[in-house]
């Protein structure tokens, strides 16, 4: 059995790595280990979706939680394989008009925004590009705390654009740090032609 022990993380860091592991060990058992409530949520609901089950038990002030490989997977998925997203026509785009995620407060907002976009390298199929408008253009210039998980996208094919109107607005266009600088007129086109936007 794969022995895990995230009890000193917060998501999406468990559910990542779990997922890691599961890929990485196909058909095994795993005993993962989490900090919160929050944690074991998610981690179990990630476990059934890849086809094991999970068991949680309380240990100390955390989680421990076993995994184990279903019976009786159905025929297109096997233990670990996530069903594929349904395919739709054109560019899956992601725009993002701030730098923080949602309502609310805005530190916190950033930190989800930040969750965001490392988590989303652990998706497939990755998006096809991410617009930065306003704010947003921070995420990917001087200073940022994604720019890592940016250019590691970029590596794998997914198009960084940042709005140029808005880096020269907050006269930022010589801190570009990732991606390239597009304009209104290539953002429009994009959007009305995409498959699907994701606004985080």
């Amino acid at each position: 059995m794969v022995k895990l022990d995230y009890s000193q993380h917060q998501c999406p860091y468990p559910v990542v790595e779990t997922r890691k592991q599961i890929l990485a060990n196909p058909g095994q058992s795993l005993e993962v280990l989490v900090g919160d409530p929050a944690s074991r949520d998610n981690v179990s609901r990630l476990a059934t979706k890849m086809g094991y089950q999970a068991v949680a038990e309380k240990v100390g002030d955390g989680f421990c939680l076993i995994l184990t490989p279903a019976a009786g997977e159905n025929e297109t998925t096997t233990p670990g394989q996530v069903a594929p997203i349904a395919a739709t026509t054109g560019k899956t785009v992601i725009y993002c008009g701030s730098d923080r995620m949602g309502d609310g407060d805005n530190p916190f907002g950033r930190v989800l925004m930040i969750n965001f976009l490392t988590t989303l390298l652990e998706m497939e199929p990755l998006p096809d590009i991410i617009l930065f408008v306003n704010s947003g253009i921070d995420l990917t210039t001087t200073g940022s705390a994604v720019l890592e998980a940016l250019k590691t996208l970029e590596s794998r094919g997914v198009d960084i654009a940042s709005c140029g109107l808005c880096l020269d607005f907050y006269q930022k266009k010589e801190q570009l740090q990732v991606g390239r600088v597009t304009n209104m007129y290539e953002m429009v086109e994009v959007q009305c032609q995409a498959g699907r936007v994701i606004c985080p």
